[in-house]
């Protein structure tokens, strides 16, 4: 590979102080490349219950490192196009997937894609609604409903508060904690709240998922990103102070709340 075509290697928020960029660009500088909130099992088993195949047109909604974009392509779909607002995250992702006529990352808004109606099968959507409030939620899903033709799947992993029935104080609590962490407004809402909204566009929900949100703990690092990816995150984290400090302050935040925040997976069939 030619110093002309090596991948993009500045990563979003690169021009931002530790203690200032969002809390997922800095894990991302660090090393963690699994940045969602029920990791890398929790996606693996949202795609295997959609079932990708051959005949499969995919949209993703803020695809970041194309992770989850790599785990689709190995199910060789008709096409896959992400939608990114963020350029270096595009730009990043595009280096890294496969050169081929059907596969794209576009730079765009989840709520207004420019895509034609009925353009795909599947939608995915992960760790992007969490962080809107409720009308912006709504005009994201509505969009993801416009996308699909009849019988398509919208399929969302993001994070919840539990159970159905949490005081609002709590929920309040834990969404001023998680903003506060990761600068980043952090809006989670309850399974049901989940399960209402893709209703309400029209959604039938097939499936929820529930799991622990443990992004940070150790046994969840070495199941995202291998033994020695983190290893050199830890590495990475032990040897940045201002990073230390953020990282451990989301990692205070997730263990104090971990009763009532879990990761969460729902598809709804259109």
């Amino acid at each position: 590979m030619t110093e002309a075509t090596q991948p993009i290697e500045v990563l979003p928020g690169h021009t931002l102080r530790a203690d200032k960029m969002p809390g997922h660009w800095l894990l991302a500088r660090l090393g963690k490349r699994v940045l969602r909130p029920g990791g890398l099992a929790m996606t693996q088993a949202l795609l295997t219950d959609i079932g990708v195949g051959s005949s499969d047109d995919v949209v993703e909604f803020a695809p970041g490192l194309g992770v989850t974009a790599r785990l689709v392509l190995q199910q060789n779909p008709r096409s896959y196009v992400g939608i990114e607002r963020d350029k270096a995250a595009a730009a990043w992702t595009s280096e890294r997937l496969p050169a081929r006529e059907n596969v794209s990352v576009k730079i765009g808004h989840a709520d207004a894609t420019g895509l034609a109606d009925g353009c795909a099968t599947v939608v995915i959507g992960e760790a992007m609604l969490s962080m809107h409030p409720t009308e912006h939620k709504q005009k994201i899903i509505a969009e993801a409903y416009r996308l699909l033709r009849p019988g398509g799947q919208y399929a969302i992993h993001e994070l919840a508060i539990v159970p159905d029935d949490a005081p609002p104080h709590v929920k309040q609590d834990i969404e001023n904690a998680l903003s506060a962490a990761i600068h980043v407004g952090a809006r989670p809402s309850t399974p049901q709240e989940w399960t209402q909204l893709l209703q309400l566009a029209g959604f039938h929900v097939e499936r929820v998922r529930l799991a622990p949100m443990n992004l940070l703990r150790p046994a969840r690092l070495i199941a995202d990103e291998g033994l020695w990816g983190a290893l050199k995150f830890l590495k990475n984290v032990a040897t940045d102070r201002q990073a230390r400090r953020r990282v451990l302050t989301m990692r205070h935040t997730f263990h104090k709340h971990r009763r009532h925040l879990n990761a969460i997976a729902l598809i709804g069939c259109k």
